[in-house]
């Protein structure tokens, strides 16, 4: 059996390639992947997989008749708020999908905001044709349930993510704080420059080494350029594009502050103490599910100090997720290896 993955991949995005390298690793043994991606010849050399231009429409629907499934990859694709054109290309490439008979499954998805009618309505026709759906969060759930469309829920799959260790680590100083901030209009320069003054602060209290950690260059690396001057000598820009990679840097890691989701659940995942900077009501979910503290962006204090004070209390009297609940959250995700199973058997 052959099945075309589609989700945000080959686009330098660290939760959406470790969302792909989870697929990969839960996808049953007779079904061979076939992956469109935004940069196929590096997709295919990191996975080892067929890879076509996800952009390209002949070769797209070549990749759509030579398979028997095909498979939403996970994550955010199907929302109309940072982008009206993603859900009209997934939701275009399922309507096809499921007009050529293939069976078609929507895994781990986070669904929503949906603001449009037009891509609502097309959403809920997509979901409805699904031979399996998964989601990710309550309010996605909520949401299918609304629409009486059969689905499961189950913690984001890159919770059972393998991570790899990080060789880079051993040489830097500990303990050591993960930092991953991405550039997004809630992010203006004034919060920009009261969380450096605060990191700043923090780092010289804690005697602690800040890793910034870009999640995908093209959002998060000009941030951290910025940052790290004012950090000069104890702080180090840590780029890793293996997803198992950026997973397993936590190990190493007492405390993360982060804005991308992929990087507070890494990081708890990981047994790592986490705190949220939120711009978007996906991370807002995980806040509340997993009791992480946190601001949202709009409500970030204007003073440095009391950020880094905040930051402080945390670092020194918080706890990181018990490990029965993290194995809770692992063995929880893999149901998501399991509809793939049902789906595709």
């Amino acid at each position: 059996m052959r099945a075309l993955l589609s989700g945000y991949y080959g686009k330098g995005n660290g939760g959406d390639e470790a969302l792909l390298a989870t697929l990969l690793q839960m996808l049953p043994s007779h079904v061979t992947p076939v992956v469109l991606s935004g940069n196929p010849e590096e997709t295919r050399d990191r996975y080892n997989v067929e890879t076509y231009n996800r952009m390209a429409i002949v070769p797209v629907l070549q990749a759509l008749r030579s398979c028997d499934a095909l498979i939403w990859g996970g994550g955010s694709l199907i929302q109309d708020v940072t982008s009206t054109i993603s859900p009209l290309y997934y939701g275009g490439l399922m309507t096809l999908a499921q007009t050529m008979n293939l069976k078609t499954i929507a895994w781990a998805q986070g669904i929503g905001p949906l603001v449009r009618p037009q891509t609502r309505w097309l959403a809920k026709r997509n979901f409805a044709g699904c031979t399996k759906v998964s989601v990710r969060d309550r309010a996605s759930a909520a949401l299918l349930s609304d629409w009486q469309i059969p689905h499961i829920i189950a913690p984001d799959p890159v919770w059972a993510l393998q991570g790899k260790p990080v060789p880079e680590l051993q040489d830097l100083p500990t303990p050591r704080v993960a930092v991953t901030l991405r550039s997004h209009p809630q992010l203006t320069p004034t919060r920009l420059a009261n969380l450096t003054k605060a990191l700043v602060d923090f780092q010289k209290a804690t005697q602690a080494f800040i890793l910034l950690l870009p999640f995908q260059k093209s959002e998060d690396l000009g941030i951290a350029q910025a940052i790290q001057p004012q950090l000069a000598d104890v702080s180090q820009i840590l780029c890793l594009e293996d997803p198992q990679l950026l997973r397993g840097v936590y190990r190493g890691v007492e405390m993360t502050i982060g804005m991308r989701l992929h990087s507070l659940i890494m990081a708890a995942a990981e047994g790592c103490r986490c705190f949220a900077l939120s711009y978007d009501p996906k991370v807002n979910r995980l806040m509340e599910d997993l009791a992480i503290p946190g601001w949202d962006l709009e409500d970030l204090p204007d003073d440095a100090n009391l950020i880094s004070k905040t930051w402080l209390e945390y670092y020194a009297n918080g706890e990181p997720l018990p490990p029965e609940k993290i194995q809770s959250l692992v063995d929880k995700a893999l149901m998501h290896r399991e509809l793939l199973s049902e789906a595709l058997s």
